[in-house]
Parts: structure tokens; sequence; C-alpha cells
């Protein structure tokens, strides 16, 4: 199964009001595992970016300047994302900046549906999670994933984040060795106003494996033994077929 974290930053809150994409960050998951591979494009909006906006991600105008138009860009990122399933933190927000950007390069395009399936993990998250805060922040820190390195949005930045939040929340783990072990690398993009701090990536780990003693075979035996009396433990039967 192929899957694509995505996440934008934006110039503005509507595309009906002429607002524009000026980030747009991808991270793929194969078989619930990163790859390590991703999308990451900065787009000059060809307007001004809103004053609550820029409060948001601190993408300046000035930074944006050089960046290649969305239709330079288009068709590597729809390139990358055919076919996939797409997770999105409150999606019909991405998806309708991104149907319009289509609409405005192309109208031949169609929608972003044609190409791919969407998974809104903001809904998922209200209802698994009723009556409660579901915002990136607050899933973080209801399934204790360190976001401190996020001081402003960053769509890279965001994506990484919510593919391990994705990963906590439907019951997979986000790496073989855990949160506390995640493999991280560092890339930058630096203005005046705006610095990508952190992107998620795949790197092999030097593990020290240290034997259990005597006292915690005991406990762990004791364990098992435990499970077994409600039910069959397969941990249990496995030992005992190997002894």
């Amino acid at each position: 199964m192929r899957q694509i974290v995505l996440d934008t930053e934006t110039t503005g809150l509507d595309p009906k009001s002429g607002h524009r994409i000026i980030e747009i960050g991808c991270v793929e998951l194969v078989n619930r595992q990163l790859t390590g591979n991703h999308y990451h494009q900065y787009i000059n909006p060809e307007r001004e970016i809103d004053a609550g906006a820029l409060a948001v991600h601190g993408i300046s105008n000035e930074f944006l300047a050089d960046k290649p138009l969305f239709s330079k860009v288009i068709d590597e990122f729809m390139q990358f994302v055919d076919g996939a399933e797409l997770i999105i933190h409150n999606a019909p927000f991405d998806v309708g900046f991104l149907d319009h950007e289509m609409r405005l390069h192309n109208r031949k395009l169609g929608k972003l549906t044609d190409y791919c399936t969407i998974f809104d993990t903001l809904t998922y998250a209200r209802k698994k999670h009723p009556g409660q805060k579901n915002s990136l922040d607050a899933l973080c820190k209801r399934y204790d994933i360190d976001n401190s390195h996020r001081d402003l949005h960053g769509a890279l930045l965001d994506a990484e984040i919510l593919a391990i939040v994705y990963l906590a929340m439907t019951g997979g783990q986000s790496s073989l060795f855990g949160q506390d072990e995640q493999p991280t690398t560092m890339q930058r993009a630096t203005s005046e106003q705006h610095v990508v701090k952190k992107t998620v990536a795949a790197e092999i780990i030097d593990l020290t494996v240290l034997p259990a003693n005597e006292e915690e075979l005991q406990a762990h035996q004791l364990r098992l033994e435990a499970l077994q009396e409600k039910g069959q433990c397969l941990w249990l039967n496995d030992e005992l077929e190997k002894q």
C-alpha cells in the first residue's frame, strides 16, 4: 500500500477569495513504513500573503519571489501522488486549494480525487476522540509525539509529524524502534522570516543488545503464564514449542 501524507501552506484561508498555495510538503509511506521519499516545493503565488497567514507559517513574499509558479511544478507533483491514498489533516482545506490550482492551470486535469483517494485524519480523530481537541498539536500531545521543533507551521514538517500521528492513531508503529528513536534528517530553507527545521527520513540505527538476566527472564515467564490464564498466549505457546 502506498500512502502520501500531505500538507500545504497558503496565502490565506479561502481559494474563492483568490488565495493560493505557497508550499506543498509530502512524505511517502509504503506498507505503513516511512520510506524517506518526499516531495517538497515552495511556490510563487503571484499575490500578497495575508498577515494572518504569515503569522502562522512565517513564509514571506520576498522569500517566494524567485520560486516557480504552480504551473511549473504541477506535473512533478501529480506524478508523485498519482494512485496513492493521501493522508491529510482537515482534507477539505488542502484538497480545495489543490483543486483550485489545478483548475487555474488546466481545467482538463479534473480534481485531485480523480487521481487519489483521501483519508482525513481530522475526521478520523473526531470519531476516535469525540468532544476533545483534535488539532495536530493536540494529537501529538495525546500520543506522546515530540513536536517541540514546530515553532511555525511548515508543509513538509507538518506532513512528517502527521505521518507519525497517523500511524500511532490508527494502531500501527511509525518506527520499528519506537517514537523515542524515530530517525530524522535536517533540511533547511532560510529567509529573513522562515526556517524549515526538521524532516523525517530513514537512517540505520546501531543498537546495543543487552541480554535479559535471570530475574528478568523469570518475570517474563510469570507474565506469559498470567496471560495464558486469561486465554491462549501465543508467545508462551511458541516458547513451549521451542523447548
